[in-house]
């Protein structure tokens, strides 16, 4: 961090959508480095109370930031840019950047420059971003916060006693504080949109296989995507990511009409819109803050002219659907390289000794049930609903170290203590449905953002981002901004 760096007023309100910022640099009204230098003064100041980032080389950034510029400045009339060009992108610490450690939020791993980049971010990066570091992450992006021996306790600008939810904590922390416009995320069980709930971001886990990863991680649970501050970047970063990738062992061709410009169109009327507001797991209780973001919700697509319908989302039974996913789960820290297996924290050791515990028999089971519990829930969603209505989460953001009530006795119980968070979006994990957590609501006792959990069926984004801008426009919340990063 370079401690020599002045702290000018921002030249430009750090809030704005990255959208906003690529127009305002193809315009020459801002430059790529000024820019740089905003989000990284911002973070100079904010982050030594938040703890977003896990990784600053500023050097790296301004000279990809001047790089961009010059570009900028020398392009041809006719020239056509990179949509992105010159904007601040910070990475999850789960992704390579060349030249940059991989750390997987873990004591146990090596602090080696990464030799390649992640697939995912060359796509972002191809698209004109500028890498702005790495963001923090549970170990291994296990659980829904970040509150770790590697890399600290990460906080939620809106209330710095609770989490920011995660696994993406970081990225959401970083672009909910004005850290940075926009941030790389990605999503095994909810990690895209928990944090996204918990600090009032809009944020899309696209469906299985749409957006083409190095290798296939967790039997396709997991999902690669960004936290955003609107549906239309939502939209647009889509677009760059959702390309066909021929290597890819899961990966469609690309979409007919780009998600940016479905927008445009005038969304469908009529739809059948299902609600879920009861946990699909017993013994879980949902906050009536979370309940009346659905209901408030649902009377805006009624007033939009939906239909909101009664049928019941035909979920399995949850010991079923919750052991085939533990059981994926278990091993998802499979692939990561360690340096030191003694180091890794003990709530993940005991995910480790379960998955060697089972053998291979006994997981191609898990994932047959797993396949087969999808297809019925898929095909009970197709017959009743367009679109399904949820909390994200059963629960406001919790406080700091409120996972480890019964750790010290059973450190698996960190990952029961996470069900409250984790409950509504894991679901749609398994299913592979495409889903999205939009702020649209704020619990009254205490100012917290309130995500709402908008599901469509399986290749319809395009349908979620329609009805996501409606609802977006009808219960704005782009006025209010979390304590720390006004």
């Amino acid at each position: 961090m370079r401690e020599d760096r002045a702290m000018p007023a921002d030249p430009f309100d750090p809030f704005t959508p990255a959208l906003d910022l690529a127009a305002a640099v193809r315009r020459r009204e801002i430059g790529p480095v000024e820019l740089a230098e905003t989000y990284l003064r911002r973070a100079d100041r904010l982050d030594p109370v938040l703890n977003a980032f896990c990784h600053r080389d500023d050097e790296a950034v301004l000279a990809a930031a001047r790089a961009a510029e010059h570009r900028v400045l020398t392009a041809g009339r006719d020239e056509r840019l990179p949509p992105f060009l010159g904007v601040p992108l910070p990475v999850k610490d789960l992704a390579d950047v060349a030249g940059w450690p991989t750390t997987y939020g873990s004591r146990a791993t090596s602090r080696e420059p990464a030799k390649a980049t992640d697939p995912v971010v060359a796509r972002l990066v191809a698209a004109g971003f500028v890498p702005m570091g790495k963001t923090t992450t549970s170990e291994f992006g296990a659980l829904p916060f970040t509150e770790s021996p590697a890399l600290g306790i990460t906080r939620n600008p809106w209330d710095t006693a609770r989490t920011p939810g995660g696994s993406s904590s970081g990225a959401g922390a970083a672009v909910a504080a004005g850290m940075a416009p926009i941030a790389h995320a990605e999503d095994g069980g909810g990690s895209i949109r928990i944090p996204a709930s918990c600090t009032g971001l809009v944020g899309l886990k696209p469906t299985r296989g749409r957006v083409a990863q190095a290798t296939v991680l967790v039997e396709g649970l997991a999902a690669a995507g960004v936290v955003t501050r609107t549906v239309e970047d939502t939209a647009a970063v889509l677009d760059v990511l959702a390309r066909h990738d021929p290597g890819s062992w899961w990966s469609p061709p690309a979409p007919a009409l780009r998600y940016a410009a479905a927008l445009e169109q005038e969304p469908p009327a009529g739809l059948r819109i299902g609600r879920l507001t009861d946990s699909p797991v017993a013994g879980v209780p949902v906050d009536p803050a979370c309940r009346t973001a659905v209901e408030r919700t649902l009377r805006a697509l009624e007033h939009a002219g939906h239909h909101v319908v009664d049928t019941p989302l035909p979920l399995p039974p949850a010991e079923e659907l919750v052991g085939a996913f533990t059981a994926i789960w278990n091993t998802g820290a499979a692939a990561v390289p360690l340096t030191d297996p003694d180091l890794v924290e003990p709530h993940n050791r005991a995910l480790r000794e379960a998955a060697h515990a089972a053998d291979s028999w006994a997981y191609a089971r898990a994932v047959q049930s797993a396949q087969r519990l999808s297809r019925a829930l898929v095909e009970g969603f197709l017959a009743g609903f367009d679109l399904l209505v949820t909390p994200t989460m059963a629960c406001l953001p919790p406080r700091i170290g409120a996972w480890r009530t019964g750790t010290a006795a059973d450190p698996a119980a960190a990952v029961r203590n996470s069900y409250p968070m984790g409950v509504f979006t894991s679901v749609f994990n398994v299913t592979g449905q495409p889903a999205l957590s939009l702020p649209l609501h704020r619990d009254g006792a205490t100012g917290l953002p309130v995500g709402v959990q908008l599901v469509a069926a399986p290749w319809r984004e395009d349908l979620l981002l329609q009805v996501a801008r409606t609802l977006e426009e009808a219960l704005p919340q782009a006025g209010h901004r979390p304590q720390v990063g006004r």
